[in-house]
């Protein structure tokens, strides 16, 4: 189950959100050690305050087992205002038909559901959710800033990132900022890839995507 929850819907899903928070310091702080800022057992930074668009995945069993951020390009971004070195001297994206992807995060188990290039199923479930969450705001593109071990997920999973600038070393990890063309034939490809049969943002609950 994809669950899409939007700011005005957090006062629903505060259970959800500190779940969110915990499995992203599993990932980010314990498994990856990068320097982030966290607040007990939960990892938590100042976009989180910016009103993002979260999307969260569980499995079958109910257990969260991936998340990502979406945060407008118009506002707060990680890009503009925390990894401006990212942009080799180019202006940061701002623009309504472009949003920022980041703490794209996935904790399941190593025999967990495999598909398409050896990736785990969960990880395109991912995928074509911000795909699907981009074309219902009829984004052009997602920008992320994120680390080389993703690129070379995104370009294994079939989509790929257009690089804005060279990567550069930062903490513990090797960082580069890009573009994801977020057209329908992306998702597509992500879909097919994945094994999966339909949209992925229909569950008919609160804060939900049709």
């Amino acid at each position: 189950m994809m669950l899409l929850i939007k700011p005005e819907y957090y006062g629903e899903f505060v259970p959800e959100l500190a779940e969110m928070g915990r499995l992203r310091y599993r990932v980010f702080k314990q498994r990856l050690d990068w320097e982030v800022q966290v607040s007990g057992d939960m990892e938590v930074d100042e976009f989180d305050i910016a009103r993002p668009v979260h999307l969260l995945l569980r499995s079958q069993e109910g257990q969260l087992q991936g998340c990502v951020r979406l945060l407008p390009s118009t506002g707060a971004t990680m890009l503009r205002d925390t990894f401006p070195v990212l942009l080799d001297g180019q202006p940061a994206p701002r623009s309504s038909e472009i949003w920022e992807s980041s703490r794209f995060a996935l904790d399941v188990p190593s025999d967990a559901a495999k598909a398409g290039g050896g990736l785990a199923a969960a990880t395109y479930e991912l995928f074509a959710a911000m795909i699907e969450f981009g074309l219902s705001q009829r984004l052009c593109k997602i920008v992320t800033v994120t680390d080389a071990r993703m690129e070379r997920i995104l370009r294994r999973a079939g989509w790929p990132l257009c690089r804005i600038g060279k990567s550069r070393a930062l903490g513990s990890t090797t960082a580069v900022a890009g573009y994801l063309e977020v057209p329908t034939d992306a998702l597509e490809r992500i879909r097919k890839a994945g094994r999966i049969s339909g949209p992925v943002l229909w569950a008919p609950v609160l804060g939900a995507a049709a």
